[in-house]
């Protein structure tokens, strides 16, 4: 292979299913739920991955001299930029405005889930660098213009970088647990008028409403479909067109139904919101959310409160909320930084990207330096 280890060889599939769970986990080896077998396998599995959504699954793996399997990407070759979080709309018009063919491309990431993590999944002692020359080499060999691992971790941000890849910033906005037993303790790290805003908020949304979180055998056939309207009703105002079938979440609740927190907002006993979050063993992670009524500050409460008094109750020691969200800082979340790694073949789009992400860097540092600054926490040595 063109980093040097030529006792590996590269394999694509499309099935995760042949690769195998055990294989899978082996290689993934953390509890991030996002890059686990039982995860990705329920979006092929229901549809929520392929032709209808364009994500073609072509998963990468690395086999050592002895057919043993030694590592793993979540690969999908990609026929348009949806469901990804990190936006290169214009890096195609552009190349195809100059009469280049941007798709398809190689997206290494979780489908519809901008979500930070691991994406070169190799067992100990195996460099990052050999899947990186991997990637390449699949991206020739399925004609694709380009590679973009989103969302990576920052060590496999580093090794692509130092692999030639351009690298991109991004930011999210997460909740830190600074060893808080209750709710009022997270309030008593802000400053007053931020806790009362918050307390404000809490008390208008709770009004006339019962909540539950629901994990494991809670997770019925019922739940879901109920949660699947409250899903459709959000895709249906932001973009009119769901990404995952009514199948992916039953089949979710089935492979991950322990690491499910899905909390319910209910109205006289029946549910009129949800909010789905998955947890490893220290992060709750938001994900989707609806609710079939409009009620001021539920969507507060639902995804960015209980989510907290989940974590505060559980001892994790962050949440994260998703992406985007400037709203979220005054709620406690701070902008953290994401990162993908991006390989384009053409020398000309390249050098073009490149240029824009050496500003756009730039850029990002610098806003996340003023949004850290909107702190909603007490300054060192305030009271009150």
């Amino acid at each position: 292979m063109a980093d040097g280890t030529p006792h590996l060889s590269l394999e694509v599939y499309p099935k995760i299913a042949d690769i195998g769970q055990a294989a899978w986990d082996g290689c993934a080896d953390c509890d991030n739920p996002f890059i686990s077998y039982a995860f990705l396998s329920a979006l092929e599995d229901s549809g929520s991955v392929g032709k209808r959504t364009g994500w073609h699954p072509r998963y990468a793996v690395l086999r050592d001299t002895g057919g043993a399997i030694v590592a793993i990407a979540p690969a999908y070759a990609k026929t348009n930029s949806y469901g990804e979080y990190v936006f290169d709309h214009g890096w195609a018009q552009a190349y195809e405005q100059a009469g280049g063919a941007y798709y398809p491309k190689l997206q290494i990431a979780v489908p519809f889930s901008p979500v930070p993590g691991p994406r070169l999944l190799c067992r100990p002692g195996l460099p990052a660098g050999a899947m990186a020359a991997a990637l390449v080499q699949l991206a020739e060999e399925l004609d694709c213009s380009s590679v973009h691992a989103t969302f990576c971790a920052e060590a496999e941000w580093q090794a692509l970088g130092d692999a030639g890849w351009l690298q991109r910033l991004g930011t999210q906005f997460h909740w830190e647990n600074d060893n808080y037993k209750t709710f009022d303790d997270f309030l008593g790290a802000l400053s007053s008028r931020k806790r009362k805003v918050i307390k404000r908020e809490r008390r208008d949304a709770q009004e006339g409403l019962s909540f539950k979180a629901l994990s494991g055998t809670d997770l019925t056939r019922d739940v879901w479909e109920t949660f699947y309207t409250f899903y459709t009703s959000t895709v249906d105002r932001k973009w009119g067109g769901a990404y995952l079938t009514p199948e992916f979440f039953p089949l979710l609740g089935e492979r991950l139904g322990n690491q499910i927190v899905l909390m319910i907002a209910e109205r006289n006993g029946k549910p009129i919101a949800g909010a789905l979050n998955l947890r490893s063993r220290d992060v709750l992670y938001g994900r989707n959310w609806g609710s079939t009524e409009d009620v001021p500050f539920l969507h507060f409460e639902l995804c960015y409160y209980k989510a907290i008094d989940y974590a505060i109750a559980h001892g994790l020691k962050r949440v994260e909320a998703g992406a985007q969200g400037e709203h979220k800082i005054q709620r406690g979340y701070l902008p953290q930084p994401t990162y993908s790694a991006h390989w384009i073949k053409h020398p000309g789009l390249r050098r073009a990207v490149a240029a824009f992400l050496r500003t756009e860097r730039q850029d990002m540092a610098e806003t996340m330096t003023a949004l850290a600054a909107e702190s909603p926490y007490k300054k060192n040595g305030e009271t009150g």
